[in-house]
């Protein structure tokens, strides 16, 4: 019997690398805003403004980058996407008022947003349904490391070189990726050169002949319109709309919530503000494993992908309504830690459906539509979250507590069966 490789494995995890990168990026300004605030006389609403425009931008880049990675394939898709939020990032350095941050805010939002579809779209192509969750759970562990390690690194970078040093430093870690992703990355699973018949026949899903044969006609991806005449196209992007809000709240707002609710300055930020994403690893890695193990254990990817999903609605809802009692840090941030560990344990699962549904050639453009609508839900939040936040977080913790029963909704009673569906071939 031929033993196969782990090339799908050394992917992930250069995809898993990369995310970590994306957080360090998109973290830095979070981090360093009371202080970059304080030079430049900016407001809370103006952080806002940036956040907004940030994510409006990284809503049309889900989708460009959904489309693109489709059509120039992943292994371009990522080059170009890491290298130009890598230069947008370098750039903040050159920033001295909200205008030129917008503009730069704006840059990095287009370009990272291509990590998202692409993951996804690497997902689908090189991983067969019962490992695909735990593939997932990976990639979204990357996001939780980042977050992880960008607060108490960016606070040593910024106490060592100052905000401007910190940004152009960062910059560079994008730059030294690219080049392994390159030569990792050589071809998709059916024409890499490193990948043997038993590992293609596995990542295929078909006999050992058929996944050696390189005259296989791919399926052709499915337009726009093609896609989301399906319920469970509809049942994914309306998922995301309701579920995304609570991942990125703490994202962007959690530096200033501690700043604000405990004075904290930016070092006890850095010392704090990385052990909820501790709990986001811990999910991301749980969720994709539990799902996993519950197909191979003769579940149907429905079932598994759904109850999965409702276990991690159901571990946040109680502890975001907890995390609105807290007035100690330590209890504040470990309940934050449990909110995100039921997140990434939903979210992981979530973001495999759009390769549980449809072909690869399709996935990323349906992975990048999700990502727009977790955008929409998001920045309908970041708006309300200078109003809601003027006495307490209570307010805006009890209104994002009450989307995770509408995220349900859609994945039990919008989604329907998940599983392959069939679509005429499209022009995407």
């Amino acid at each position: 019997m031929q033993k196969r490789s782990a090339v799908r494995w050394a992917i992930i995890a250069m995809i898993a690398v990369a995310t970590v990168i994306n957080y360090i990026d998109r973290n830095a300004l979070a981090v360093m805003w009371p202080e970059i605030a304080g030079e430049i006389g900016a407001t809370k609403e103006d952080y806002a403004l940036l956040v907004t425009i940030f994510m409006l931008f990284y809503a049309a880049g889900q989708f460009a980058f959904g489309r693109l990675f489709d059509r120039i394939g992943t292994r371009l898709g990522f080059a170009w996407s890491i290298g130009l939020w890598s230069i947008s990032i370098a750039l903040h350095a050159t920033a001295s008022s909200i205008a030129s941050f917008s503009i730069f805010r704006a840059m990095l939002g287009v370009s990272e947003a291509g990590a998202w579809p692409g993951a996804v779209k690497a997902n689908a192509e090189w991983f067969p349904p019962k490992e695909r969750a735990f593939a997932q759970g990976i990639f979204n562990a990357g996001a939780s490391i980042g977050a992880i390690v960008s607060a108490p690194l960016i606070a040593f970078l910024f106490l060592s070189l100052g905000w401007k040093g910190t940004f152009l430093l960062v910059g560079a870690l994008g730059f030294i990726w690219v080049l392994p992703w390159l030569v990792i990355y050589r071809a998709g699973p059916d024409k890499h050169p490193w990948v043997n018949a038993a590992e293609r026949a596995l990542i295929l899903d078909v006999p050992a002949k058929t996944a050696e044969d390189p005259e296989a006609e791919p399926a052709k991806a499915p337009s726009l319109k093609q896609m989301m005449s399906h319920r469970q196209s509809w049942g994914i992007v309306l998922a995301r709309f309701f579920l995304d809000p609570i991942w990125w709240l703490f994202v962007s707002w959690l530096p200033i919530y501690l700043a604000e609710t405990f004075s904290f300055d930016i070092k006890q930020i850095g010392i704090f503000a990385w052990v909820p994403f501790v709990g986001a690893m811990l999910g991301s890695l749980f969720g994709g494993w539990l799902s996993g193990r519950l197909i191979a254990s003769g579940r149907s990817v429905d079932r598994a992908r759904k109850w999965v999903i409702t276990l991690g609605c159901v571990i946040m809802a109680p502890a975001l309504l907890g995390a609105v009692l807290a007035n100690d840090p330590t209890v504040a941030v470990l309940t934050i830690a449990a909110v995100l560990f039921g997140f990434q344990v939903a979210i992981g699962n979530i973001q495999t459906l759009p390769g549980d549904v449809f072909h690869g050639k399709s996935v990323g453009s349906l992975a990048g539509v999700g990502g727009m609508a977790a955008v929409a839900g998001t920045l309908i939040t970041t708006w309300l979250v200078p109003v809601m936040t003027k006495v307490s977080y209570a307010p805006i913790f009890i209104l994002v507590a009450a989307l995770v029963p509408l995220c349900l909704v859609a994945i039990w009673f919008v989604t329907g069966r998940i599983e392959k569906v069939d679509v005429p071939s499209g022009r995407g």
